[in-house]
């Protein structure tokens, strides 16, 4: 006897009640913060201002997308924005997936989880103390240019020149997160089955070949899935870091569209102007990863859906 959606419904409910009450704070979390705020993004379209809500405001359409637009500030964000996005696709991304072959081969297993170990650690440093550390080691006085000074060459003032900046940025991004990276790399290649390896052996095959033909396959599903998702997030660097890092002299190659949305929205007040630039962002973001999917499934048969 077939059963309609609602009566599968309220048959899995008494059946799984304990999972379906541990869900509901989630799904308030986002209710709330997430789905109703969704409603004050209606400000974009509006010159808003606070003391008269957004019913009181004047409808201005599409304004502050067009004086985005044509602002100043809009190539050298957008710019900024995809350069440094597209750096960490190609060095940050690839480099997990490097290392995790790397400890795939390594044969002795107090070496591999000692290395494992270390390589996780800087991911659980606060944002804000790896900037420290980033400041520190690349300051005037610090320990790169101490290196430098050893080997007869000028001291360079790395954080206020602008052409470095990219430089820092990816290789701190790097540095924190390669290790943690690798987790998802190793559990797919621990589905792989030895005697794969064993045969190929047999077969003459050296271990780059093992690499190439057996254990690179196992992870491209994963690989693909991963590149997908990173997709979604080219229009939207990590706000934090560049924020942390940056300064006016290095506007030039630094200032993103998250930091930009920061300065006039935050702290100019602009909060109309700043929410169309979000839209934007969101819009380019959704685009971004539906291209990706796509692109994917019609490439490799691999896709999120």
């Amino acid at each position: 006897m077939n059963q309609s959606y609602g009566q599968r419904l309220i048959r899995d409910f008494r059946k799984n009640k304990s999972i379906y009450f541990l869900a509901i704070p989630i799904v308030l979390f986002y209710l709330i913060f997430h789905y109703k705020t969704m409603y004050g993004a209606v400000i974009a379209f509006y010159n808003y201002r606070p003391a008269k809500g957004i019913s009181g405001s004047a409808f201005v359409g599409l304004d502050h997308f067009v004086s985005y637009f044509t602002g100043p500030f809009f190539w050298r964000t957008l710019k900024n924005t995809l350069a440094i996005s597209l750096y960490n696709l190609v060095f940050g991304f690839t480099a997990p997936i490097i290392l995790a072959l790397m400890f795939n081969e390594v044969g002795n297993m107090v070496f591999k989880k000692v290395s494992q170990t270390i390589s996780y650690l800087p991911y659980f440093i606060s944002t804000v103390v790896i900037v420290g550390l980033v400041k520190d080691f690349c300051s005037v006085d610090g320990v790169i240019n101490g290196i430098r000074e050893f080997f007869g060459l000028n001291a360079v003032s790395f954080m206020t020149d602008p052409k470095y900046f990219r430089t820092i940025f990816i290789a701190s991004n790097i540095w924190q997160g390669l290790g943690w990276g690798t987790i998802v790399y190793l559990a797919a290649l621990s589905g792989v089955d030895p005697q794969l390896h064993e045969a190929a052996t047999l077969d003459g095959a050296n271990r780059w070949q093992r690499i190439r033909y057996v254990s690179w396959p196992a992870i491209v599903p994963t690989t693909t899935i991963m590149l997908i998702l990173e997709s979604g997030k080219i229009i939207s660097s990590d706000f934090t870091k560049v924020l942390l890092l940056y300064n006016e002299s290095t506007y030039e190659t630094a200032d993103i569209i998250g930091t930009y949305v920061y300065r006039e929205g935050i702290l100019g007040g602009k909060f109309e102007y700043t929410t169309a630039i979000g839209l934007l962002t969101s819009l380019f973001s959704f685009i971004f990863l539906i291209t990706a999917n796509f692109l994917s499934k019609k490439i490799s048969d691999n896709s999120l859906w």
